[in-house]
């Protein structure tokens, strides 16, 4: 049978997460080659730039959210062979990757793959190629293939769950601590005063490294677990601790 259309355009839109957050935490984060808005002037503030990545990653998760849950609402009103599954994820992927390319790194210019380059075009369409044009062929070519294959129930399902575990798997991903790394960056809530943030430091035993001149942003020498305490005396985001921030991490640093 067809490919069903309610299952097609919901995997396509898991893709598009995905997509997102791939871009999040490999540019953002791991390789730490840009922010979302790293070319706009009027964000230039660490913590304002922390903060639109965490917006970025938050609304990456309420759209996996929404597409798994219509996805096994309708797993088994319109079964769908997993290689279509897997192929429509795959366009997603591919056009989060075309969306992002032509509308933030061409038409806004609020960011590119690699801001510091001396050739930013080179880096955008290698990128586009690698994770847009490939990943839509693979797509494509999977979907078609899988186009008047009659699914069975339990094949339907088990892909959902693979889905599922893939797009968790990726957002659960920023919360993990980098393997040792004794650094912990922190943002606090803006009107955090000076005293506030120091009395946090002397509460957790913790030894500061480095601050911003507002004292907003600081890189603290911390115990291994005791990150999350910093949430109880002020702190907005603390990488490796439950951050949702994008490109918030202590490797950025280095004393």
């Amino acid at each position: 049978m067809p490919v069903s259309r309610p299952l097609l355009w919901w995997a396509i839109l898991l893709g598009i997460a995905l997509g997102g957050f791939f871009d999040g935490i490999l540019l953002h984060q791991i390789l730490q080659w840009h922010h979302l808005l790293s070319l706009v002037d009027s964000v230039g503030d660490l913590r304002a730039q922390v903060l639109w990545d965490g917006y970025f990653h938050a609304l990456m998760y309420i759209i996996s959210a929404v597409a798994l849950w219509r996805l096994w609402r309708n797993r088994r009103e319109a079964q769908m062979p997993s290689a279509g599954l897997y192929g429509a994820l795959l366009i997603g992927f591919a056009t989060w990757h075309a969306a992002d390319a032509v509308l933030s790194h061409w038409l806004l210019g609020i960011h590119r793959i690699k801001v510091d380059s001396p050739d930013p075009l080179f880096w955008d369409l290698a990128w586009l190629v690698a994770f847009g044009l490939v990943p839509l062929a693979a797509g494509t070519f999977l979907l078609r293939g899988a186009h008047g294959h009659r699914a069975r129930p339990r094949g339907s399902a088990l892909s959902v769950l693979i889905a599922a575990s893939l797009a968790a798997g990726a957002g659960a991903w920023p919360l993990l601590p980098p393997q040792g790394q004794p650094f912990t960056m922190i943002a606090f809530w803006p009107g955090t005063e000076t005293k506030d943030v120091l009395a946090a430091i002397k509460a957790t035993d913790a030894r500061l490294v480095w601050a911003d001149s507002t004292m907003g942003v600081v890189v603290l020498h911390t115990a291994p677990g005791r990150a999350w305490r910093f949430y109880a005396h002020g702190a907005l985001l603390v990488s490796g601790a439950g951050m949702p921030a994008g490109c918030f991490s202590p490797a950025a640093f280095r004393p």
